[in-house]
Order: C-alpha cells, then structure tokens, then sequence
C-alpha cells in the first residue's frame, strides 16, 4: 500500500514518519505551504509534491492531516479529481468517515482513521504511536484490508461506528484534555493555601505522574487510593467544609466536581473493597448533591 499525505503538521508528520519507520511505502506530502511540504517530505525522507492530482496519482491511500475544519475544504478539491478504488481518510478524533459524505458513490473507500494519543511534537511524537490504540471507521469494502494494514505497522486497531464517533471523542477528552483542567483546579487549591503558582505547578507533578503510572500499571481499581477509598467519612466532610470556607472563585461549582467525581469513585471502592460497607460515604455525597439538585 502506498500512503501520501495531504497536510504537513504535527499529525502528517508523526504519522509519516511512524509509517516510514515501520517500513510502509511512503509516497510524500502536499500541502498549501510548500515549505511545510518540503519539510515533511526531508524528514520522512519521501517526496514534497507540487500538485494533489500528483501525489493523489501515485497513492492507494491518502490520509488528510489538516485542521478539523480544514477537511471539508480538502475534500471538495480532491473529490473532482480520479479518486476511484483509492482509501481516503482523515485523522479527527471528533468527526466522522462521513466528512467524505459521496466519496463512495465516486468509487473510493472512506475512513476516519484517529491515533489516540496527544501529538504534540513533529519531530518527537511519531516515536510513542507504537505505544497508542487507533480507531478507524468507515467503508465496509476494505475496512479488514485497512486494519490489517494498520496492524501490520505495529498499531493496536480498535473497529468502531460512525454513531458511536463523537462518543469515542467526548471518552478521549475526559482523559485527556479535561485533566487539565484538573490539574489547574488542585493548583488554584493549593494557591489559595499559600502556595505560589509555580510551586503548585511543581508539587503536583509528582503525583499527578505517579497516579498515571500506577493506574497504567495496576489499573484503575487497584490504584485508586484515597479517602472515598477507604470509606473515610470524616475526611470527606471536612475537604466539603473546607471548600465551602475556602477563598477560592467558583467554588460551588468546585464542590460539584468534588462531589460527581467522588461517586464515580465508589463504584470503584466498591469494585476493590467488595466486603466494605461505603454507605455512610454515599450518603454524605448524595445529601450534599441533593443541595445542588445535581
């Protein structure tokens, strides 16, 4: 299979380079900067084309790595051209293989093809997709030619649906982007405990890495830890108490964080510590939901 790219950022290039290492046929990259095409093409040691019509030519499978709201615009270019019995696929986490909404009515496969990691470096990031699950969606015709392309390239492939596509995404966003948002929270917590923000940022890493290593290791339920954990009742109230006394913005709303996020963790206990009784713990964080008719 020969692979081409339309699109040369953080994504094109990652996934160039990972192909290439992984010894896929690489065809090159077109892109509207020729510059950022030329780049790609030295990095992965491929071809920088000057046309799509060319790189669409000498491809079986093009994946368009540009901006989510970039692909539509792709699209309308390369559907005019001969793109009969060729795989076209995106890589968005959040839109689906129907982006290409008449691709197989032209005679081409379509695909959503998403890595499941956080790319954030050109030139470092194409080494940890080895260690990243990929979804793909899409045409039905070559979907078990696709996958098994994917495998072969060292991916963990994961088949999922066009309706399941923004569900997969809201699931990725959690863990991912929404932790960050975590993290800011405990910093600002520990902030208005004295702490500058820089020592937050700093003091929090250590565990913040070492929860994330424990749960990769040991998974979720043998590494939760915790007061909710060990059915501490009286810790609960008083982080409630604290947050409520606390001179921080928002914290009504940090209370409801506090509280949804603790109930999921109960299903967890119960899963680790089956035998515990956890019921004075729920009926803490129920009553203090009822307050918030959450």
């Amino acid at each position: 299979m020969k692979v081409g790219f339309i699109g040369a950022g953080k994504v094109g290039f990652s996934l160039g380079k990972y192909f290439k290492e992984k010894n896929v046929d690489v065809t090159g990259y077109y892109s509207k900067s020729p510059e950022s095409a030329k780049s790609a093409a030295d990095f992965t040691n491929t071809k920088a084309y000057d046309a799509i019509s060319d790189l669409l030519r000498e491809s079986d499978t093009l994946f368009i790595t540009v901006p989510d709201q970039n692909i539509g615009e792709v699209w309308d270019c390369i559907k005019n051209l001969d793109i009969k019995n060729k795989n076209i696929c995106h890589c968005s986490g959040s839109i689906a293989s129907t982006a290409f909404f008449d691709g197989e009515k032209l005679g081409a496969s379509i695909y959503s093809v998403h890595p499941l990691y956080a790319i954030s470096n050109k030139y470092a990031s194409y080494q940890e997709l080895q260690n990243a699950y990929f979804t793909i969606e899409g045409s039905q015709n070559h979907i078990k030619d696709m996958t098994d392309f994917l495998q072969k390239a060292g991916c963990r492939v994961i088949i999922t649906t066009t309706e399941n596509k923004s569900l997969y995404h809201c699931g990725a966003v959690v863990v991912s982007n929404l932790v960050v948002g975590l993290y800011a929270l405990g910093g600002c917590i520990l902030e208005s405990c004295g702490f500058t923000k820089e020592d937050a940022q700093q003091a929090l890493a250590p565990l913040f890495l070492g929860n994330a290593q424990a749960i990769l290791e040991k998974g979720q339920v043998e590494a939760l830890t915790g007061p909710v954990e060990r059915a501490d009742t009286i810790t609960i109230e008083k982080h409630i108490s604290a947050i409520r006394n606390a001179s921080v913005k928002s914290k009504e709303e940090l209370l409801q964080i506090y509280l949804l996020l603790s109930e999921q963790l109960l299903a967890i206990a119960g899963e680790k510590h089956p035998d515990r009784d956890y019921t004075k713990v729920a009926e803490v964080i129920q009553n203090e939901k009822h307050s918030f008719n959450i």
